[in-house]
């Protein structure tokens, strides 16, 4: 198997050489946070010891790979065989047991050299003779704050002091005006408070406590020394949690923009095929979203192979003078059908490419091909049509068309090429089936209205969500690719709120988050506390159609 740019004898050839450790950070929970150097060692691990749970996901995710890939082998650096919590020693001879033949990445949270046990493991690997370095990460005691939108240091107050909290710590040594930053002080911050106060800092100094740093969880709470601790217990603050003391935090209320983006820490149900659901989750996350993946449609195989085989050989053989892409789904199908018979794309040669939009004009590039029409307007069936050229029989050699579908498409395109002279190989190139209903969580989620939203990207998706998951609740925003797309929700009894301007799906989240925008805006005009749509349950239920 080929991951990145290493591949299998890569492998082979780095298990013979001596062990080597990286200890790599990574950062505070952002996966965006990791450096190039951390990606591209994770790249050539042959062993990953982890910090978290959450960091095999991390890793996955990020190089892409499968569930049944096996390499890297994954550690648990936090826990032992028996389940308890390993010491740092342990840890240290975990770390070095594997590393004595393998290349083995120490994946951290944070950074390794700063409140983190990369220096007691990295002791241990030099005391063993075995080699290692050190890819700084990104610190919680930097990041946390930059993402609640406080810095450290500014012009006027260039001096921070960081401290672990614990019952020794003697908080009358920062009695001054610096910035403090205090980490693992959650649970003694009334304390802390006090303290300070005691030893002579103003009791109006302004503080903020930020927990879950850098993901869309993130929350934060800001008071003074004398009312941190209860303001910290009303908005029940956990651990994971950085608190800044000082004269900087009052810079956040100009210069917060991660909590302040338009879809931030809304749970948006994304109904689509797994495959096709990256580029959409990505943007989302990118708004701040918290998407949540619920496979509504699987693409399979069509039931009957051989028209397929007929229409790939008729195209080798010249019998098409154009082929109309409709989908990313039926590039897909059609190259996968070529590398079944060890063909690839030298054999469009002389044959015209249509594609319905962009993304699929995009999938076709990825093919080292170039689509030939491509709607000027609308990205749409009929959009295609209004472009398509009538059939001439001086300058067209060849009148038949071939056309890879979904076996639930729709006729307008076969009967508007009809229409236009062009004979028609309508294929069923995949199949699109309902998928199997979400876990019962997921589906009281959707009915309950614990969805800020839910985007559809086709009607399909309305029609299988609601089949397999039921209606999702009237307080959820109901995002729409295009008109058909709304016909469909508004037969189902929803109400469409955003539709896209074009059908595309990055058109579509952005719309979406044009209408948070717009609605936070609205809330912080009239005075409102900014709140998520499933925060707000309005009692009357949506009509059926606007």
């Amino acid at each position: 198997m080929t991951r990145g740019k290493t591949t299998t004898n890569d492998r082979s050839a780095a298990a013979t050489e001596r062990g080597w450790v990286s200890f790599v950070g990574s950062g505070p929970g952002d996966p965006e946070l990791l450096t190039v150097r951390a990606v591209t060692l994770l790249e050539q691990a042959e062993v990953v010891v982890t910090e978290s749970p959450e960091h095999v996901d991390l890793v996955r995710r990020l190089l892409s790979l499968p569930a049944e890939c096996e390499t890297p082998v994954f550690v648990d650096g936090g826990f032992g065989e028996d389940g308890q919590p390993l010491t740092h020693a342990a840890r240290a001879k975990v770390v070095v047991r594997h590393a004595k033949k393998q290349r083995v990445v120490r994946l951290m949270s944070g950074d390794p050299f700063l409140y983190a046990s990369g220096p007691e493991e990295a002791q241990a690997c030099a005391k063993a003779g075995i080699g290692f370095d050190i890819v700084p990460g990104v610190s919680s005691v930097s990041a946390v704050p930059a993402y609640a939108g406080i810095p450290l240091t500014t012009k006027d107050h260039r001096e921070v002091a960081v401290v672990t909290a614990h019952e020794k710590v003697d908080w009358s040594a920062y009695a001054d005006d610096r910035t403090l930053v205090v980490l693992s002080g959650v649970n003694m911050v009334g304390d802390i408070a006090k303290a300070l106060v005691a030893a002579g800092r103003d009791p109006e100094t302004p503080v903020a406590m930020t927990r879950v740093g850098t993901t869309t969880e993130q929350a934060t709470v800001t008071s003074t020394l004398t009312g941190i601790a209860a303001e910290a217990r009303a908005a029940r603050m956990t651990p994971p949690a950085v608190i800044v003391i000082g004269k900087v935090v009052d810079l956040r209320e100009t210069l917060s923009w991660f909590e302040t983006k338009p879809l931030f820490g809304w749970r948006v149900l994304v109904p689509r095929t797994k495959d096709q659901a990256g580029p959409l989750v990505s943007r989302l996350r990118g708004y701040g979203a918290v998407p949540d993946e619920v496979p509504t449609i699987s693409v399979e195989p069509p039931r009957n192979p051989l028209q397929m085989d007929k229409a790939v050989r008729g195209l080798v053989e010249g019998r098409y003078e154009w082929i109309a892409f409709t989908s990313v789904n039926a590039v897909k199908a059609v190259r996968e059908k070529f590398e079944e018979y060890g063909l690839d794309a030298r054999a469009f040669s002389g044959l015209k490419i249509a594609a319905v939009g962009d993304k699929t004009a995009q999938a076709i590039a990825a093919w080292g091909l170039r689509a030939d029409l491509v709607p000027s307007g609308e990205q749409s069936a009929a959009g295609l049509l209004a472009d398509w050229p009538e059939y001439d029989e001086l300058l067209d050699p060849i009148n038949r068309v071939f056309l890879p579908r979904a076996d639930i498409a729709t006729e307008t395109l076969v009967a508007g090429l009809i229409d236009l002279g062009w004979e028609v190989d309508d294929v069923t190139a995949y199949r699109t089936v309902r998928a199997t209903p979400p876990p019962a969580t997921t589906r009281d989620a959707i009915k309950s209205g614990r969805f800020d939203a839910v985007v559809f990207t086709s009607s399909s998706t309305v029609r299988n969500l609601v089949g397999i998951a039921g209606k999702p609740h009237p307080s959820t925003v109901i995002a729409v690719i295009g008109p058909a797309t709304a016909k469909t929700a508004e037969e189902h009894g929803l109400r469409v709120d955003v539709l896209a301007p074009k059908p595309d799906v990055d058109a579509l989240v952005d719309a979406l988050a044009d209408f948070g925008a717009t609605r936070r805006a609205a809330m912080i005009e009239s005075g409102e506390p900014v709140t998520r749509p499933s925060e707000r349950k309005p009692a009357a239920r949506r009509s059926k159609a606007r």
